[in-house]
């Protein structure tokens, strides 16, 4: 297949190009030669949308560009940057599968659990009634219900849509878990506020095979949750990390360190969802990493 993929030299990114060798990939990148030095010379780079009247030339486009949502505090300069790079782009890879005569027959457009708020331990599967249960108020619900709405502008009879609402991303070189080995290793991890918040997660091999797996199976529309089975509590996840390192795990951070340091962005942290991954297993996907032990001792180990 021919594939158009956007966040292509992100950590997700690099590691689904790595799986579509006997692909032709196109990655937009705003450096396309740092992105070719860093994927290989067998994709292709592109710097900018705008040299493509349409996306006839492609089979599929994967779409997981965004600013990182975490990194900094949600200002309101944060905010519209965190939603303009999601959004902007998505709308203009929508106006150029409408303005194909042959579109591409898959659309795989990023999303992630922040979708649902913050559901405490109820169990949260595809079908979860987000309107009603979910304000308009909450930042990262609105981040991503905007960008799934204009996601599903491209579905059509010549086009699916699947939106990947994506957990915590784990691998040992980058994302979440990068950040958190560090102080685990000296021994000063521990849970975040009072640990009971659920941590939807996904093994970074899990994700790339899932997306995969989507991207073959023409049956595959509509929401998808790209969590493991088993998500854990905070507190879980916390003691699991430690116990794979062999570190002690007797510290936490509380609730107004992390609201003083980060703001309101810190509701990611200290909220959750118990998402599960009903329909990515419904049609047939195997999980590699099903529980959080096995994904961070692999990790750990690598």
């Amino acid at each position: 297949m021919k594939i158009l993929v956007t966040g292509g030299t992100g950590f997700i990114g690099s590691a689904l190009i790595n799986a579509l060798t006997e692909h032709e990939v196109t990655v937009l990148s705003r450096n396309p030669a740092k992105a070719s030095q860093t994927l290989g010379d067998r994709i292709n780079a592109v710097a900018s949308l705008d040299q493509f009247d349409n996306l006839d030339g492609f089979d599929a486009v994967i779409n997981l560009a965004g600013e990182p949502i975490i990194n900094k505090r949600w200002s309101q300069q944060q905010k519209d940057r965190i939603c303009q790079s999601r959004w902007t782009l998505t709308q203009q890879l929508v106006d150029k599968i409408q303005a194909s005569s042959q579109p591409p027959h898959t659309f795989i457009s990023g999303s992630a659990v922040g979708i649902y708020g913050d559901q405490k331990e109820a169990l949260i599967d595809e079908s979860f009634a987000i309107s009603e249960h979910v304000s308009s108020d909450d930042f990262a619900h609105r981040v991503c219900r905007r960008w799934e709405e204009i996601a599903m502008e491209a579905d059509s009879e010549q086009t699916r849509v699947c939106l990947i609402r994506t957990g915590i991303v784990l691998g040992k070189h980058g994302g979440a878990l990068a950040k958190m080995l560090p102080p685990y290793q000296l021994g000063l991890g521990g849970p975040i506020g009072n640990g009971k918040q659920y941590t939807p997660w996904i093994h970074l091999q899990d994700m790339v095979a899932a997306i995969v797996f989507l991207l073959e199976t023409p049956s595959a529309s509509g929401a998808f949750n790209l969590t493991a089975p088993l998500p854990v509590t905070n507190k879980v996840f916390s003691q699991s990390l430690a116990k794979a390192l062999h570190r002690p795990h007797i510290l936490f951070t509380p609730a107004f360190v992390l609201k003083l340091a980060l703001g309101e962005a810190s509701s990611l942290l200290l909220e959750g969802q118990r998402a599960i991954p009903h329909k990515l297993e419904a049609l047939g996907f195997a999980f590699r990493f099903r529980t959080i032990e096995a994904a961070l001792t692999d990790i750990v180990a690598a």
